[in-house]
C-alpha cells in the first residue's frame, strides 16, 4: 500500500539537471515509498526541484534504506568536518580551501 506521504525541505543550492545542464533547485520532496524506477520494494525518494521556476524539471534519487542512512551518516560527517577545517582557518590566515582526496575524487562527483 502505497502511503503517499511527502516531507518537504526547503534548499538554497544547484542540481545538475537533464542535459547536464545546471538548474536551480529550492525544494526537496522526499518520501519513502514504492520507487518508479529502482528494483526495489520500497526506497526513499528525492525529488529536487525548483517550485520558485514553477517544478517543470527534477532531479531525481531512489536509494535503498540503507543506502539512505549511510548517506545521511555521511552528510553529517562531511558537515561536521568541513565546519571543524573552516573554523581553524578562520581563526589562522585566510587559506586556500582543502580537500580530502584528489582532484580526480573531487571531478567525478561532477
Amino acid at each position: 500500500m502505497c502511503s503517499y506521504i511527502v516531507e518537504k525541505a526547503r534548499l538554497v543550492g544547484t542540481a545538475k539537471g537533464p542535459n547536464s545542464r545546471w538548474m536551480r533547485v529550492d525544494t526537496a520532496n522526499v518520501y519513502y515509498d514504492h520507487p518508479y524506477e529502482a528494483q526495489l520494494d520500497h526506497a526513499l525518494c528525492v525529488d529536487f526541484v525548483c517550485e520558485a521556476d514553477g517544478g517543470r524539471e527534477r532531479v531525481a534519487i531512489e536509494i535503498s534504506r540503507e543506502s539512505a542512512l549511510e548517506l545521511m551518516q555521511r552528510i553529517k560527517a562531511a558537515l561536521a568536518s568541513g565546519d571543524a577545517s573552516h573554523a581553524k582557518s578562520r581563526q589562522a590566515e585566510p587559506a586556500a580551501c582543502s580537500l580530502t582526496g584528489s582532484q580526480a575524487d573531487v571531478a567525478a562527483l561532477f
